[in-house]
């Protein structure tokens, strides 16, 4: 399984922006500081994200990755910056375990 098992924090986020996508994918890889950061982002191609109804799930080791993408994210993105960021959701989640 590699070091899959080890990203079990996660961000799922909505948004009809694919631009905004790419970024988010840029910001976790960016936020991952140890580890292979490109597991980050894995599942979320642009299919994958049509697929899930326009979501993206972004998957860290720590709590303290995901809330250090969080507060990025916010201080690269302010909700009142744009309109693909009011169309945006945030949901927080704990994964169990394993992926």
């Amino acid at each position: 399984m590699g070091e899959h098992h080890k990203y079990k924090y996660s961000v799922t986020i909505r948004t009809d922006d694919l631009a905004l996508v790419n970024c988010l994918r840029a910001l976790s890889q960016y936020s991952q500081k140890t580890g292979n950061n490109r597991i980050t982002w894995g599942n979320t191609k642009d299919s994958d994200w049509k697929g899930d109804n326009n979501c993206v799930t972004l998957r860290f080791t720590s709590p303290e990755y995901r809330e250090g993408f969080y507060l990025r994210l916010n201080a690269s993105y302010p909700m009142n910056c744009g309109e693909s960021i009011h169309v945006a959701t945030m949901i927080l989640l704990h994964l169990p375990n394993r992926l």
